[in-house]
């Protein structure tokens, strides 16, 4: 299933009396984006992606990625409580008072929080891995637990990519991996933390800025990423526009993983107008 993103351009004026809060730029930012998941060879599709604008402030847009895991529906249950509690949060966000990595911390927390209280009440046994990305006419920041990913791209070459909190990704960081080991390695899917787990999740928080014109962001599930270099994220997302290059890479991990794939989830945003230089 495949879907357009709501922001395709954002409006510079806020209602009422109150100056247009990305008033310090010199044009608004213009977006191009997609939202797509497959249910791979699973039964059921526990990944879940949305991408939000703020009710308020329509130059404010929230995109979430969860891939839940657990028994029955357990992983559903949890990665529909990082979406609720993304779009609970940014409805309540005050960015002229508010930082945005308040805003990520609180999504990211209260969903541990949400996910461990259904696991008192029913016998499922819920986590999930969370990536959230904030994007501002002021730059992007992004959050993440587990091994969702958020890459930055920016000329075709990938300028920053979040680390994985897993074995794999701790050997890959320490040098004792390469790329190409590391998608390879039989504890590849063992993780280091995530939401729901009995221990307090770790939740690195990051931003880039100024944005630049043409700048991309990816957020995707490992259900992805595992079937690709990151040179290859960088050309399929250089290459072509959002829809295109989210359907390119669908079709591609569906063909390599040759009957055996897991949930895809995957938010592609492109900065298509002016640079907040």
């Amino acid at each position: 299933m495949m879907t357009r993103g709501p922001a395709r351009g954002w409006p510079a004026i806020q209602r009422g009396d109150d100056p247009p809060f990305n008033a310090g730029c010199r044009m608004p930012i213009e977006v191009e984006s997609c939202v797509a998941s497959h249910v791979g060879d699973r039964p059921e599709q526990q990944d879940r992606v949305g991408l939000f604008v703020h009710p308020r402030y329509p130059d404010v847009v929230l995109a979430v990625l969860a891939d839940g895991m657990g028994g029955l529906s357990g992983g559903a249950m949890a990665a529909e409580q990082v979406l609720l509690r993304a779009r609970q949060n940014l409805e309540s966000y005050a960015p002229r008072h508010e930082t945005p990595e308040s805003l990520l911390r609180s999504v990211l927390s209260e969903a541990h929080t949400g996910i461990r209280l259904t696991r008192f009440t029913s016998e499922l046994e819920p986590h999930s891995t969370a990536v959230a990305l904030v994007l501002q006419p002021q730059g992007v920041w992004w959050a993440h637990c587990g091994d969702s990913r958020a890459y930055h791209f920016r000329g075709g070459a990938l300028m920053s990519r979040t680390r994985d909190h897993s074995i794999v990704g701790e050997l890959q960081h320490s040098g004792v991996l390469d790329e190409a080991g590391a998608r390879n390695h039989p504890r590849r899917s063992v993780l280091l933390s995530c939401l729901g787990d009995q221990r307090e999740p770790r939740i690195d928080i990051a931003w880039t800025r100024p944005l630049l014109a043409g700048d991309r962001f990816l957020l995707c599930s490992d259900g992805l990423w595992a079937y690709f270099s990151d040179s290859e994220l960088a050309l399929a997302l250089h290459e072509h526009a959002p829809r295109t290059a989210a359907e390119h890479l669908l079709a591609l991990a569906r063909e390599r993983a040759s009957g055996a794939g897991d949930n895809i989830s995957l938010a592609i945003i492109k900065l298509a107008g002016r640079s907040t230089r």
